[in-house]
């Protein structure tokens, strides 16, 4: 619902401006924009709402599509026709990407779209006077798939991987959640109960708790064959979801787990890549992507994933996984410590989905290991600490922070709560160097204690809702509560102590000012 709301809102906006534009004898310059990420929850929406908020000031008729995890609602093509220039704003392929082909057009990734918006809207601007367009080539061509003229190949990469994460996240929040809630009324033998098929009485809570853990078991078996089909799909866009598919389960089968599907799904991209880049007679063009391009590229990556680089993948896997169960004492702290930094050092960015994806692949199983599911405590611990450390410092010295500040702390502390990292963006966003070290800080406080305290977790997501589902869950809110503090305190102090040399001066008090204001500008969380 989300995606459609702001839509409209910018339709809404688009109208108003023109109106205003006609008014002035003049038309505004118009930008259609897309913003998309990874989850599809919060950087999508708040890099909408930046761009249209800098839309706005600089006199730019602007109407951004939200390619979120609601959906989204496609720009209405006379808009994209009309429009003198296009931003692209996202961490994941844009989708019908060649709706826009043959206009000024740049390119970045969504924090762009939240830090610089105005930047953003000046290069297209320039572009457009220059003459610059994009090519009008066919659309999903290979070259277009694989990124940018210009991105290097690491840029690529990510963007594929990411592609792949944002269709499994879903997979791992209901999957996740539903074998925890099966545990947690039927308890921990809930795993050896028979299939509800055969077994199935409608007023005995072991039944209903074996009906939800074995749904979250089918849940979590779509995780690796979603996660390389879609890795596939970012490279050679839907011909790549077959072979990715067919690799991922083929790596599930096999036991490569996680790693097996990151290798299957970028070999099943390549491989359609080079597949379609071979010239072919026009008597046979219609039946390559339905019969040739499945068939062979399902063979090539089979062969590959069950003779030659299945084995040494599952071994890997086995060494990580026993790796993760001999941890112990000192190395479980650093492991979580270092979890922690990684959460809170970009806010639901690449990193922090590393760390995430790094947590969830370990307890993606119908009987996880213990070391798994203190790993997966550690994460969420971390993760819900930067939002709630922003909550309470606007709490407590609100003088240090801007009215706009203000307001995005009291939906921070709902963020927090829900272990929705990105709710301290917005903080971030406006003053990096004192924010995100000082998260980075409690991030890995809160890590190392939830190891050492042993706290436990079965499900991937939901902050202080599934506080019944974790072991230990007293020292696991006070591992949370050390860690908000300490960024807290840290926030305080830094933001303190900057105070005053803005007013040891008339210069300084100026510079304080136009600091101000600066922050004042900056997006408000969705």
């Amino acid at each position: 619902a989300a995606a459609p709301a702001a839509a409209s809102a910018g339709t809404a906006a688009a109208n108003t401006s023109t109106d205003s534009g006609s008014d002035a004898g003049e038309r505004p310059f118009r930008i259609v924009a897309v913003t998309s990420c990874p989850t599809g929850i919060a950087h999508t929406y708040m890099a909408a709402e930046s761009l249209e908020n800098a839309g706005r000031e600089a006199g730019v008729e602007l109407v951004v599509e939200t390619q979120g995890s609601a959906g989204f609602t496609r720009l209405d093509p006379d808009v994209i026709a009309a429009a003198d220039g296009v931003i692209f704003a996202h961490d994941v392929p844009v989708r019908d990407k060649d709706r826009f082909a043959g206009k000024p057009t740049v390119d970045v990734g969504v924090k762009a779209g939240i830090n610089r918006p105005a930047e953003l809207i000046g290069d297209v601007r320039a572009k457009a006077a220059r003459g610059e367009v994009t090519s009008g080539s066919a659309p999903s061509t290979p070259v277009e798939r694989a990124g940018e003229a210009g991105e290097g190949y690491g840029t690529k990469l990510r963007k594929w991987l990411m592609s792949g994460v944002s269709y499994m996240v879903p997979f791992v929040a209901a999957g996740g959640l539903l074998i925890a809630l099966g545990f947690a009324i039927g308890g921990y033998q809930v795993n050896k109960a028979p299939s509800v098929m055969d077994h199935f009485v409608w007023t005995q809570g072991d039944s209903w708790a074996a009906l939800l853990f074995q749904i979250g078991v089918v849940s979590f078996g779509f995780l690796v064959p979603v996660l390389a089909g879609y890795i596939a799909y970012g490279m050679a866009d839907r011909p790549g979801l077959v072979p990715g598919f067919v690799g991922g389960m083929i790596a599930s089968t096999i036991g490569a787990g996680f790693l097996g599907g990151l290798v299957a799904g970028l070999i099943a991209g390549g491989v359609v890549m080079s597949i379609q880049k071979v010239k072919i007679p026009a008597a046979v063009r219609g039946i390559m992507p339905v019969v040739v391009i499945p068939l062979i590229s399902s063979a090539i990556v089979g062969f590959l994933m069950f003779v030659v680089i299945g084995k040494p993948i599952a071994s890997a896997q086995k060494g990580l996984t026993d790796w993760l169960n001999g941890l112990s004492g000192s190395n479980a702290i650093l492991l979580g410590a270092l979890l922690g930094l990684m959460m809170c050092f970009d806010l639901g960015g690449p990193v922090n989905k590393v760390a995430y994806t790094f947590a969830t692949a370990g307890i993606a199983v119908s009987n996880p290991s213990d070391s798994a599911m203190k790993i997966m405590a550690a994460v969420m611990a971390a993760g819900m600490v930067p939002p709630l450390a922003m909550a309470l410092a606007t709490t407590v010295r609100g003088k240090l922070f801007t009215e706009t500040e203000r307001e995005n702390g009291k939906a921070a502390w709902v963020l927090g709560a829900s272990f929705i990292s990105e709710g301290a963006i917005p903080f971030a966003a406006a003053d990096p160097l004192r924010v995100i070290p000082s998260s980075m800080v409690g991030g890995a406080v809160t890590g190392a204690l939830s190891m050492a305290f042993g706290a436990t977790l079965r499900a991937p997501h939901g902050g202080i809702f599934v506080v019944p589902l974790i072991g230990s869950p007293f020292l696991y809110l006070i591992a949370i509560a050390v860690g908000v503090c300490v960024t807290t305190a840290l926030v305080v102090i830094l933001k303190g102590l900057r105070k005053p040399a803005q007013q040891t001066s008339a210069g300084g008090s100026a510079a304080g000012r136009a600091a101000t204001s600066k922050e004042a500008k900056q997006p408000v969380a969705a």
